[in-house]
């Protein structure tokens, strides 16, 4: 095969008619496609006008027809459907054709023939392209004796002229659709002007009924004012009043003391006439012996002795066991004072789960009653459950010192009651009570040889 045959399947080695030919082809079959099937270089041309596509989209339309054999081939089928004779004719070649039967087949139609054999590329087919292309340069001029040089250089500026004008209708519908944009965004601008217009004045509406809210707010405020200072004067009446009533009572009470005195004396008086009559009576001998003489020596034991720690610092683990280990102890823990000694980096909440699950390993260990105390606040009082066998207990409308000492009050006298704490006052007032007071350290040093 010649240089030549090899070379004439370029674009620039096609005579102009068969190039739109086979341009005019291609859009056909472009314009039946479905958007999903058409190429991704295609797109835009497809959405040309169907007179406009195979002008101004040549360049795109001849680089896919090049390059994907799978357009190609469908634009092939397309024209082989419209000639079937002719596409037989030209596939019936695919054993090789000689020269005398390539000049015949391009006698008879040399653009279509040309057209054919671009598309379908039998065997041979760039032979068939140089005999079809030979024939077509062998026909002469057209008619009028222009030159086909001449008219296919004439078709090639008409041609170009198309494409600029093409360019030039796309590059005016972008200039549309941005006028139209710009048009819809001036027309949005105008919306949101009018909604922040519209919000405006809907805030200086509010504002104004706010103004006139917080005015009557302020007449209402003075009439309580006075209101109040109605009250108070009609209460301070009341208090003077009920002042000079209880003076008059405390008068009447001071009376009737002083007569309840005057009575029990009388009464007293009246009971000693008689005992010394009684005496003189039945001659009684006079007393021997004075009431201190009657005291025996040893006979009172002044209040019960308590246990003592025998000597063992307050601080001691062991004095802390003993105490424990007396029946029915009851161990009574200033929660807050402990755990912030020992957990103070923690929140509050941490601090109580530590300690409460520490008791709870304690009480398990010795059975001994525990009662863990927290400072609480306002509200009704509510109980832990944070461990088995431990009591917590939060304060309300007093601080954990005041429920401390209540619960040593509260306990009979002499059950032994052990208060942790290190706060001084408090352990003051629980030893008063009668019960044990040993710092919070004691107790931690405890916990932790559980």
């Amino acid at each position: 095969m010649t240089k030549r045959a090899q070379t004439a399947g370029g674009a620039d080695e096609l005579p102009a008619d068969v190039r739109a030919a086979i341009l005019r082809t291609a859009a056909e079959v472009l314009g039946s496609l479905e958007p999903t099937e058409v190429p991704v270089a295609l797109r835009q041309v497809h959405r040309f006008a169907p007179r406009r596509r195979a002008t101004a989209g040549a360049l795109p339309l001849w680089t896919t027809l090049t390059l994907d054999d799978g357009f190609r081939g469908r634009v092939a089928r397309v024209w082989s459907q419209a000639r079937p004779t002719l596409a037989d004719s030209l596939v019936g070649t695919h054993d090789g054709v000689d020269d005398h039967e390539v000049a015949e087949l391009a006698a008879g139609s040399a653009a279509e023939v040309a057209v054919g054999a671009w598309l379908l590329r039998p065997a041979g087919w760039e032979d068939l392209l140089v005999a079809a292309s030979r024939a077509l340069a062998e026909q002469g001029t057209v008619e009028g004796g222009v030159p086909a040089r001449t008219l296919e250089a004439a078709q090639e500026r008409a041609d170009r002229a198309e494409a600029d004008a093409a360019q030039l209708a796309a590059r005016l519908g972008v200039a549309l659709v941005e006028a139209e944009e710009a048009r819809s965004d001036a027309a949005t601008l105008r919306r949101e002007q009018r909604r922040l217009r519209s919000d405006a004045d809907r805030a200086r509406s509010e504002a104004r009924r706010a103004l006139g809210e917080a005015q009557a707010d302020r007449v209402e405020a003075e009439r309580l004012r006075v209101e109040a200072g109605d009250l108070l004067a009609r209460a301070m009446d009341v208090e003077r009043s009920a002042e000079a009533e209880r003076l008059v009572v405390r008068g009447e009470s001071r009376l009737a003391r002083g007569l309840a005195e005057t009575r029990v004396r009388l009464l007293l008086d009246t009971i000693v006439d008689a005992a010394d009559a009684l005496r003189d009576e039945l001659a009684l001998p006079p007393v021997g012996l004075g009431p201190a003489d009657l005291v025996a020596p040893s006979g009172d034991q002044g209040p019960a002795p308590r246990r003592t720690s025998r000597g063992r610092a307050a601080t001691d683990p062991a004095l802390l066991d003993d105490l424990l280990a007396l029946p029915h102890a009851h161990l009574v823990v200033d929660g807050y004072n402990v755990s912030k000694s020992a957990y103070g980096e923690l929140s509050l909440a941490d601090q109580r789960h530590r300690l409460v699950g520490a008791l709870a390993n304690l009480a398990g260990r010795t059975g001994v009653e525990i009662t863990c105390c927290f400072d609480g606040q306002e509200g009704p009082r509510r109980t832990g459950g944070y461990a088995r066998g431990v009591r917590v207990l939060f304060s309300v409308g007093e601080i954990a010192d005041d429920l401390i000492r209540r619960l040593v009050r509260a306990e009979p006298p002499g059950r032994v009651v052990v208060v942790v704490t290190s706060d001084q006052q408090v352990v003051a007032d629980v030893q008063a009570g009668g019960a044990w007071a040993v710092p919070a350290e004691t107790l931690l040093a405890r916990l932790t040889r559980l």
